[in-house]
């Protein structure tokens, strides 16, 4: 089967833009891909955090990851620090990586711009630990989103020059970009994507949210004036992002929902019993694993372990290619 790596930072709660847009589409993966799935807690460093709050956040996320359908027994799901070679790796791609590339990423001269205080020379040469997170394991196809694109071509960029200078040893990954079963925006500003660092939680659904406040966020979300149910994401941004939500909970297409309704009322409605329906199951199984921390930290250490299979020996052929001396 190909094999597939994906990573997540801890660095806030899930809502629900992050799981029509990427993690169902991870659980679908796990059945017809070889996936490697990593929360990326070394990433999340870049930013100041209080002590623990890194810790807490990974294990809190991978309960949601688990709870959400990612079978450890399926996959292999574990903690980025638990496999030291990411970091080992990540090195040795920053010294065949320029600083002329670093400068050219787009994400750092966003983030770099929000935190003038602090700018972290991590937050600068994290897609070298990025690369290294991919080739790390062989990688052959990688889902991202457009706005990652330019991170998947400078890690084929470093592995190209890294082969070109020692010998074939990286695989060079592809970016894919997973069709997507909804853009969800905010419920209450529709030409936004759905944020958890929005102004307002208004127009955002967590995962965890009391499900009467999630039925209630979304019939209350923005729509206009003229009562007119049609997809039109473009003239129409609140009513498409209803039937967006509804057609990605129940499978059908958001433009053939359009036809069932004539008034905003029943969209939301359903809608609203929709995401309650997708929702439940998740925070049923979600409160299980909280009740049971040990559950999940024992299947993020047997992720580790199956992870450094793959991960050992693909270091050791890139320091053998370069002709580091053997410690033994």
């Amino acid at each position: 089967m190909t094999r597939v790596f994906s990573g997540i930072q801890p660095t806030g709660d899930l809502h629900l833009g992050n799981l029509l847009g990427a993690v169902r589409n991870w659980v679908e993966m796990q059945h017809r891909s070889e996936g490697v799935f990593c929360i990326v807690d070394l990433h999340a460093l870049t930013v100041a955090t209080a002590p623990g709050e890194v810790g807490s956040r990974t294990l809190e996320l991978a309960q949601v990851l688990m709870a959400c359908g990612l079978d450890p027994e399926a996959t292999t799901l574990f903690v980025q620090s638990h496999v030291h070679e990411h970091a080992e790796l990540a090195w040795i791609l920053q010294c065949n990586t320029s600083f002329g590339e670093l400068n050219r990423m787009t994400q750092f001269k966003d983030k770099s711009a929000r935190q003038r205080d602090f700018i972290s020379a991590g937050l600068f040469t994290y897609p070298a630990l990025q690369a290294a997170d991919i080739l790390l394991y062989d990688t052959e196809e990688v889902p991202v989103g457009e706005d990652q694109r330019q991170h998947i071509e400078l890690t084929r960029d470093v592995a190209e020059r890294f082969n070109a200078r020692f010998g074939e040893t990286f695989i060079l990954p592809e970016a894919v970009i997973p069709p997507t079963a909804a853009r969800v925006m905010d419920l209450q500003n529709p030409t936004d994507k759905m944020s958890k660092s929005a102004e307002s939680d208004a127009g955002t659904i967590l995962l965890g949210d009391d499900l009467a406040v999630t039925a209630k966020k979304l019939r209350r979300a923005v729509t206009d004036s003229d009562n007119e149910v049609r997809w039109d994401p473009a003239a129409k941004p609140g009513v498409s992002n209803l039937l967006g939500i509804l057609g990605a909970c129940t499978g059908d297409d958001p433009e053939a929902l359009a036809e069932r309704y004539d008034q905003y009322g029943p969209l939301k409605n359903d809608t609203a019993e929709a995401v309650v329906s997708l929702l439940e199951p998740i925070q049923q199984r979600l409160a299980e694993l909280r009740a049971d921390p040990g559950e999940t930290s024992r299947a993020l250490a047997a992720g580790a372990d199956k992870a450094r299979t793959v991960a050992v020996p693909v270091l050791r052929r890139a320091t053998e290619h370069i002709g580091l001396l053997s410690g033994g």
